[in-house]
């Protein structure tokens, strides 16, 4: 009996332990769906543009003397609807505008769908505010129409303008149409007939490409997935009676994806963005910084009165030269992210200051990642 009660305190005792080493265990690195990093090769979307005409402005159209493919436009428009032909003394409108249309049609877009449009000025017009856009073709790089647009356009700049100031606000000369054009023309595309299919990384890593042929392979059953290079891997099921599904799956499923360390570096805003895996070797940074201020001031000599003398502008010229004072900060080997921050943190640097502190550690060859300036 005695026996029976230690083995049920024992198997007790190993339960609670499994249960706590479950419970208490780290949680698995957080991965990404295929979906996210990755697209299916022949599922992607076509641009679509065409040439049309805004009515309706209020005297921001273009100027038909210096826009003439405005004013064919209007002639063409006006002979198919069944007006004469006018001569140009006759025709001096400014509410009519030339413009570009564009459209992104997505991938098993149906008959009778919509689609939003962008619409562009292509003259010299100031607003297109308040403007309705005439019946417009969208075309595709084949030369054939899939949709048509047509309806009223919002702009979401503003202008005004008075005798002696303006002012603009956004870009009013680009506007858009939600759902503004109907497909006319479909993308003809059938998974059914295919035998495989590709997966194309966003991002090229050979890494990345052998992870997610094991995931596939692990849930699709083994030789479902190859990797054939760093940006695509093809998919072979081995049931293909039903290829949605099988992409379905294949997309749900989870990847831990792998990059190159990398610093993107924007000079224009300021904007730096490391990576995590950055590494930096042992270096010493000192950063010191010499400014030199130019102020002009503009100072107007007049003449006392009653007395003849001409008004003279004497500018007034101020130099002036600050010095700040140089520290070195030693980074030690192999450099995190965090230790980084701190490092350039303590140095006391500004984003440009940091700028150039990146570009010459690199130049050193201290730092061990892709240095990108955008």
């Amino acid at each position: 009996m005695s026996g029976l009660s230690y083995v049920s305190r024992f198997l007790r005792g190993f339960l609670v332990v499994l249960v706590l080493v479950l419970v208490l265990a780290p949680a698995a690195q957080a991965d990404v769906r295929i979906k996210d990093i990755a697209t299916f090769e022949g599922v992607r979307g076509n641009q679509l543009v065409g040439y049309g005409l805004v009515v309706g402005l209020n005297g921001t159209g273009d100027r038909l003397r210096n826009s003439p493919f405005t004013q064919k436009s209007i002639e063409g428009m006006l002979e198919r609807l069944g007006v004469g032909n006018l001569s140009e003394d006759e025709m001096k409108t400014e509410n009519t505008a030339a413009v570009m249309v564009t459209a992104m049609l997505p991938p098993f877009a149906r008959l009778g769908g919509t689609l939003d449009v962008v619409v562009s000025s292509l003259g010299d017009a100031s607003s297109l505010r308040g403007g309705t856009l005439i019946v417009t073709p969208l075309t595709g790089a084949d030369g054939e129409v899939y949709a048509v647009a047509q309806g009223p356009i919002a702009v979401a700049g503003y202008a005004a303008q008075g005798a002696n100031a303006s002012i603009v606000e956004g870009v009013p000369t680009v506007a858009r149409i939600e759902n503004g054009a109907t497909v006319e023309r479909e993308v003809d595309f059938a998974f059914s007939s295919l035998d495989s299919v590709r997966i194309a990384l966003r991002v090229p890593d050979f890494t990345t490409a052998e992870r997610v042929e094991d995931v596939i392979n692990n849930a699709l059953g083994p030789n479902t997935a190859t990797a054939l290079d760093p940006t695509t891997i093809e998919v072979r099921p081995h049931d293909k009676s039903d290829m949605p599904e099988v992409l379905a799956r294949v997309e749900s499923l989870r990847v831990d994806p792998d990059s190159v360390a990398k610093v993107v570096i924007d000079a224009r805003s300021g904007t730096i963005v490391i990576g995590s895996d950055v590494r930096i070797d042992k270096v010493a940074v000192s950063q010191g910084g010499l400014t030199v201020m130019v102020r002009e001031d503009i100072e107007v000599s007049q003449p006392e009165p009653i007395s003849i003398g001409e008004t003279v502008v004497v500018p007034q010229t101020t130099v002036a030269v600050e010095e700040r004072e140089a520290k070195f900060t030693v980074l030690e080997g192999d450099v995190s992210l965090q230790r980084l921050v701190d490092g350039l943190n303590a140095i006391g640097v500004g984003a440009a200051e940091t700028i150039s502190i990146l570009q010459a550690i690199k130049a050193a060859g201290a730092l061990h990642a892709d240095l990108e300036i955008i």
